[in-house]
């Protein structure tokens, strides 16, 4: 069981003071979380206004600040339509990239998906299949990346019981990480350490410890070790 670190998604600082943007920020983030026990980071690259983008400038930044601060330490970058709702422009900013990431994150709930993982796969990025719902989970196993992916994404809005439904669709031998969104991210969590499975936190998904208090991202990547060790 391990942990990946989300550092920031769409936040905003009036969301959360610490919130990284900037490149040196991300950076300095993402040595903090592999210090506290994170195996790879995911990150939204943002632009000069701190709106998150996928245009090359940002993205090979973002990434390149990362590796000059830890260079061993997996990245991850999203390619959500809340980035841009254009599919086709999405593809084609992952194909501009020339810093690029070890995984990007597609959701199969989003149209024009297999677009974008077509081009991750042809430039050698692979692949986080997002799976928010079950319908989502059964796209994965008509398709044809279905043992293409690196993992699959469980990431559920609601709780464990969500978590279990989409898993229990996921093509055997597919890899799996969970993660929730708000105070309920701590019960997929816990689920999934007690299910042995690896697992996703930081200020994207849940800006609170489980007894609310305010939490950094390498307190809350120390928090989900502590959760699914203790569901050994």
């Amino acid at each position: 069981m391990a942990v990946m670190a989300c550092l920031n998604g769409g936040r905003t600082r009036a969301e959360h003071p610490g919130v990284p943007l900037s490149p040196a920020e991300l950076a300095a983030d993402a040595v903090a979380v592999r210090a506290a026990g994170a195996f790879a980071v995911h990150v939204h690259p943002t632009d000069r206004h701190g709106v998150q983008t996928m245009e090359a400038k940002a993205c090979d930044a973002a990434v390149a600040a990362i590796r000059a601060a830890i260079p061993q330490l997996p990245i991850g970058v999203s390619t959500s339509a809340a980035i841009n709702p254009d599919p086709f422009a999405r593809a084609a900013a992952v194909a501009a990239w020339r810093q690029r990431p070890d995984f990007v994150s597609v959701n199969l709930s989003e149209l024009g998906w297999a677009g974008i993982a077509r081009a991750a796969l042809h430039a050698g990025i692979a692949i986080e299949a997002g799976l928010a719902v079950a319908a989502d989970a059964e796209e994965l196993r008509r398709s044809p990346f279905a043992h293409q992916i690196l993992r699959a994404l469980v990431e559920v809005e609601g709780g464990a019981q969500d978590a279990r439904a989409i898993a229990e669709l996921i093509p055997p031998g597919v890899a799996q990480l969970w993660h929730g969104y708000g105070a309920r991210t701590w019960e997929v969590i816990s689920a999934a350490g007690a299910a042995g499975l690896d697992v996703r936190v930081g200020l994207e998904d849940v800006l609170e410890l489980p007894d609310g208090t305010p939490a950094d991202n390498a307190e809350l990547v120390s928090t989900a070790l502590a959760l699914i060790s203790a569901q050994d």
